[in-house]
């Protein structure tokens, strides 16, 4: 529930009545009680902390906001207003539009070949969530759109019901440091959740298959905050709708453009059952961002050259 990534890098500017330490990597867990009692109205999940933040929460008239707007919420957030809690380092805001709770990743204000690259990856992430979903399983609702210099990512949340409601939402980190503490990889954690009976079994295979597809489209930032459980009772959870499920293995680091390698990994013992399929999807995922015009055509051959990858890797496995 704490601040957290880049819209909670900018919790204590926006908040210095509270005097917390700048970095939010200095808190302590009764900082970050302070924050939640005093701020947290607008967490991840559906609990609230405190009769100040609660009472914030019953007082506050959602503003809604139109897809024209987003690029001077945009301007705001990059210098700290706006937002939630919701985590992730890709710059982003949360707001209301068009019906829906939703958070909003964007890139642009200039013309560099980094800023190109992040365009370029959002559309990605859109196609990813649009591969997992089918291949049969839930991910997030989400569309692209530009406006001035800008492009946006628009996630529909999943742990908002309407105008006012809430879903009880945990992410994997959380539950693997409260009872398991490896945070190793999706794959070993689903088959610890699935030993443990904390998971159906459909959800444990999912997870593998996520873990999977997922490496075979580059996706390196596949860490325990990026995958989440809705709560169905005490120590049962079912895995939410997937998102930031893209290629970052070619993102910028920082202002730069660093070409990284795609290795695309065989199958192993506890991926042997859905590699395949994973690796048919990932293949077409490729080859589907190789033809796409909304992409930059370097950032397309690119692509080609990865899907070519994987379709190597899939003639040779003897899956």
């Amino acid at each position: 529930m704490s601040p957290q990534g880049y819209i909670g890098r900018g919790f204590t500017a926006r908040h210095p009545e509270l005097e917390l330490p700048h970095r939010i990597t200095d808190w302590t867990s009764g900082h970050m009680l302070l924050a939640l009692a005093q701020r947290g109205e607008d967490c991840t999940g559906d609990l609230i902390i405190g009769n100040a933040s609660l009472d914030r929460f019953l007082a506050h008239k959602a503003l809604p906001a139109s897809r024209s707007d987003y690029p001077q919420i945009a301007q705001a957030a990059l210098s700290g207003q706006p937002g939630s809690s919701a985590g992730g380092e890709h710059p982003k805001f949360a707001t209301y539009a068009e019906g829906r709770h939703v958070i909003v990743k964007f890139a642009g204000g200039d013309d560099s070949a980094a800023t190109q690259r992040w365009k370029d990856l959002l559309v990605c992430e859109r196609y990813a969530l649009d591969a997992v979903r089918a291949a049969g399983f839930p991910a997030a609702q989400a569309q692209t759109v530009d406006a001035g210099t800008y492009r946006f990512l628009e996630v529909t949340r999943f742990d908002r019901v309407g105008l006012r409601g809430r879903k009880a939402l945990l992410s994997l980190r959380a539950i693997d440091n409260k009872y398991f503490g490896y945070q190793d990889s999706w794959t070993q954690a689903a088959l610890r959740l699935l030993a443990g009976q904390h998971l159906p079994a459909e959800d444990a295979r999912m997870m593998r298959w996520l873990d999977t597809f997922g490496q075979l489209i580059g996706n390196t930032d596949r860490h325990f905050g990026n995958l989440s459980f809705f709560v169905e009772g005490h120590l049962k959870f079912r895995l939410a709708p997937v998102y930031d499920m893209l290629p970052m293995v070619f993102a910028p680091h920082g202002t730069a453009l660093v070409e990284r390698p795609f290795v695309p990994a065989p199958p192993s013992a506890s991926t042997l059952d859905v590699w395949g399929r994973a690796a048919r999807c990932a293949r077409e995922y490729w080859g589907t961002l190789a033809s796409s015009s909304e992409l930059s055509s370097a950032f397309r051959k690119r692509c080609a050259q990865a899907g070519d990858a994987v379709a190597h890797l899939l003639h040779e496995s003897p899956v």
